[in-house]
Formats: C-alpha cells, sequence, structure tokens
C-alpha cells in the first residue's frame, strides 16, 4: 500500500466488457473474498460513502458496495494500514492511536449498514454473510507497528476483530525484516525477538500470520515457527518479475509444504518492470510530499488534490502500466507451482492495486474467466476465491492455545 492518506490517488478508468454472461453468472453464485482490501482509508475521506457507487476515473477509488455487488466481490480482509514511523515511544503511542482508529472506522462502517455489511470473526462466518446478501468483514493489520514493544497489546486488536496480521511494511521495524528496506541490508536476518513473541501470541490467539512486505528470511522463519499455516495476504512470484515483494519458487512450495496460500497482488509495479517517467514521479513525489499520513483533509482540500492528480495524469500520463495479462502471468506461475490449493487472490484494492484491463472491483469476472480459459474447475475456482483462505484462518482458529 502506498499510503492511508494517499489511496484515492491511483489507477483510470474500469470495465468488465467481454466476460461471457454465464461467466458472469456463475462469478456471482461464488463466495468470493479479497484478502487485502484496504478500502478503509477511503472510509475516512470527507464526504465519502461506502453505500455510494464512486468512479476510479474520478476519485481513484476502486471498493465501494454498489462495485462490490456488480463486480461480484463478496467481501473480505479489510485492512488497518499504518505507515511506518520511528521506532520510538511516541512513533509507537502515535501509531497505535490511529490503527485503534482506523478499526473503529471499519466497525463502525459495519455498524451504520447492517443490512449490507457483516462483521466476520470466524472461517465459517463468511458463506452465510454472504448467502443473506450482505459483504463479508474480516479485519486484518497490515504492519504490526502500532502494536509497539507490548505484544499483549495484539490481544485489544483481535477482540476488535483481527483476525490476519502482517509484520512489517517497507522498511524494518521492532519486529521484522522487510524486503523492501530502504538500507537494502537486513536488521535481524528475519523475525526479531519481539517478532518471535508475537508470532507466539498470534498463534495463541488464532490469528493468521501474513507475511506480505516481510523479507524471505521473516518467511523462513515463519515456516519453521509457526504452528499454523502462513498466509501471503498479497505478493507475486518472483520468477516472472524478479521484484523483493515477490517469493520464489522454492518459497512457494514451502509454503505450500506447510498448508500455506500466496494471494495474489494487482500492485503494478509488482508485476513488471516499467520503464522510467521522471517527469511523472517528481510530480507525484510532490504531490505526496504535500499530504501528511493520518492528517484529516478538507473536502476542499481533497478536491484539490484530486485536480492536482489528474492535471499530473494528464501532463505525464503512465504509457507502461502493467496489465490484467501481466497479473495472470502470476497466478497461472503459481497455480502451476503449487497447485489450485495454496493460491487466492489479494489484490491490494485503494492501495496501489490495479491494472490496465482490471482497474477496479467491476473488473473481477475477468478472474473467474480467465481461470476457466486456463482449464481450472468450477471447484478449482471456488478454492482460489476464498476457499483456501479461509481454510488457512480455520486452521488458526484450530490451533488456538496450542
Amino acid at each position: 500500500m502506498l499510503g492511508a492518506a494517499l489511496v484515492a490517488l491511483l489507477s483510470g478508468p474500469a470495465s468488465a466488457q467481454g466476460v461471457p454472461k454465464k461467466v458472469v453468472q456463475l462469478h456471482q453464485k461464488l463466495l468470493t473474498l479479497d484478502s487485502h482490501l484496504d478500502t478503509p482509508a477511503s472510509l475516512d475521506l470527507p464526504g465519502w460513502s461506502i453505500d455510494e457507487e464512486h468512479g476510479v476515473h474520478l476519485d481513484y477509488t476502486q471498493v465501494d458496495l454498489p462495485r462490490m455487488k456488480k463486480g461480484g466481490l463478496d467481501g473480505g480482509f479489510w485492512a488497518i494500514y499504518t505507515s511506518q514511523g520511528p521506532l520510538t515511544v511516541e512513533g509507537f503511542r502515535k501509531a497505535r492511536d490511529f490503527a485503534i482508529l482506523r478499526g473503529v472506522s471499519i466497525r463502525e462502517m459495519v455498524a451504520a449498514d447492517p443490512a449490507n455489511f457483516a462483521l466476520a470473526l470466524e472461517a465459517k462466518d463468511a458463506a452465510p454473510i454472504a448467502a443473506a446478501g450482505k459483504r463479508v468483514v474480516y479485519m486484518s493489520i497490515e504492519n504490526a507497528y502500532p502494536l509497539g514493544e507490548d505484544v499483549s497489546l495484539l490481544q485489544t486488536f483481535y477482540d476488535m476483530g483481527v483476525r490476519v496480521v502482517g509484520f512489517a511494511h517497507f522498511a524494518h521495524n521492532q519486529f521484522a525484516d522487510s524486503s523492501t528496506d530502504p538500507s537494502k541490508k537486513p536488521r535481524f536476518g528475519g523475525l526479531s525477538p519481539l517478532g518471535k513473541q508475537l508470532l507466539s501470541e498470534m498463534n495463541r490467539l488464532g490469528v493468521v500470520p501474513d507475511a506480505s512486505h516481510s523479507s524471505d528470511q521473516v518467511l523462513d522463519d515463519l515456516l519453521a515457527l509457526s504452528t499454523t499455516p502462513v498466509l501471503l495476504t498479497h505478493s507475486g512470484c518472483k520468477a516472472v518479475y524478479d521484484h523483493p515483494r515477490n517469493i520464489d519458487d522454492a518459497h512457494l512450495k514451502a509454503l505450500a509444504a506447510k498448508g500455506g496460500v500466496i494471494q495474489m497482488n494487482a500492485f503494478g509495479t509488482y508485476l513488471k518492470a516499467s520503464k522510467p517517467n521522471p517527469e511523472r514521479q517528481k510530480a507525484m513525489g510532490a504531490l505526496f510530499a504535500s499530504m501528511r499520513e493520518g492528517a484529516k483533509v478538507s473536502a476542499e482540500t481533497r478536491a484539490q488534490l484530486l485536480a492536482k492528480r489528474q492535471e499530473i495524469d494528464r501532463l505525464y500520463p503512465d504509457t507502461d502500466r502493467a496489465t490484467f495479462d501481466d497479473f495472470m502471468a502470476h497466478m497461472l506461475h503459481a497455480l502451476k507451482v503449487v497447485g489450485p490449493d495454496h493460491v487466492g487472490i489479494g489484490a491490494d484494492w485503494d492501495g496501489g492495486g490495479g491494472v490496465v484491463g482490471m482497474e477496479d472491483v467491476l473488473d473481477l469476472p475477468k478472474i473467474t474467466d480467465a481461470l476457466l480459459k486456463a482449464g481450472y474447475s468450477e471447484a478449482d475456482v471456488q478454492k482460489i476465491w476464498s476457499g483456501n483462505v479461509l481454510r488457512v484462518l480455520a486452521a488458526a482458529e484450530a490451533g488456538k492455545g496450542k
């Protein structure tokens, strides 16, 4: 994810045209969950409502209730994302408070519209919620930084509803090494001693360990130490594009051997190498620098930021974006290596996800269509869309306290 205050600054127009009607009908019948929705950041935007349909080419958001219904997304894991700050008492305090308030925003979304949203706490909750025509709301944490140095704080977030936790984000923190730390050097060589304590607490509570964004050595530690399977909520394959955020085939096989699952990412710069666009990068950098993470943005300020973003798109268009075919190349490779029992979908919507041909959740039937065309059965597609991630969650529940 690019940052909670930056979530509404990505992508372009959407359409799921070209998918046969019978495939769309099948897709709508499936239980579909995305394991990494950064949409909670949108909930705190001024004047923005999850119940209203927005346009990705207008305000750059990618998920709302009308589009979920049209695109056949039953729900997923709604992330509490906190950007990496200083490893200080004050930094931890600010991050903790921000994360708790973001979690409250998710709970308030559900409470404000019980006819359309329902909180899910166990793997068995998803199917009946979807059958009732409601959207499934599991909660997750992206970046454990807000927990500070007190792993017992995880209990508070668990009580709030959190069932998946990722250890690190763009930089090393107190728990684990990041795959993309600016230093390009490991800090701990995997999990820190505190990170190992956090993993033990996660296993005790029944929280799924998420290795996305963490280094390969962190994944090694998680596979060796976790008493339950590990999830990669939004990642890709190094064999398709050698980026630090992706994992190699050996790690894919090790993940699967322990019952884990990789959920495929649609974050374009992790899918393929892109040509340099220095003018655009400079302009976007200046725009992002003008925004302070977690700051309250007025409706007027947000309108100005959107206008600036649209002007950057006009002046310096991104002409070398990843495509739907690039996304599917990663998914089909993972399926070839570990099979349909160990692959799922976590596109990183509203956090940087989205590719040409799949710009928002309206386009999700394209994934079902592509999987069927690749020879995967309806049963396989159901596993990929939700069965596998729910199995990992159920395993974490079954392992509680052991």
